[in-house]
């Protein structure tokens, strides 16, 4: 059954799933290191875009998804 707590599951899941991509060991053997992040002077190519938002989401992100890990799993313990 499709509730709202399965959205807020998997959109955390999602969260958890950028926050621990690692730029040298998986994003660069497809093109997607730190390197391909800099762009040259005109507008950004959309590529760019999602490493920058990529990047965004794991500085920002860090610590609230602790927080929120831990009621997740607090929550699934007590009503499973």
């Amino acid at each position: 059954m499709f509730t709202l707590w399965t959205l807020i599951e998997s959109s955390l899941l999602c969260l958890n799933a950028v926050c621990i991509l690692h730029e040298e060991r998986f994003l660069a053997k497809f093109g997607w290191g730190r390197q391909a992040g800099q762009q040259d002077f005109g507008a950004p190519t959309a590529k760019n875009q999602v490493l920058n938002l990529i990047r965004s989401i794991r500085t920002v992100a860090k610590i609230p998804l602790i927080f929120l890990n831990i009621i997740a799993i607090i929550f699934k313990l007590l009503l499973g």
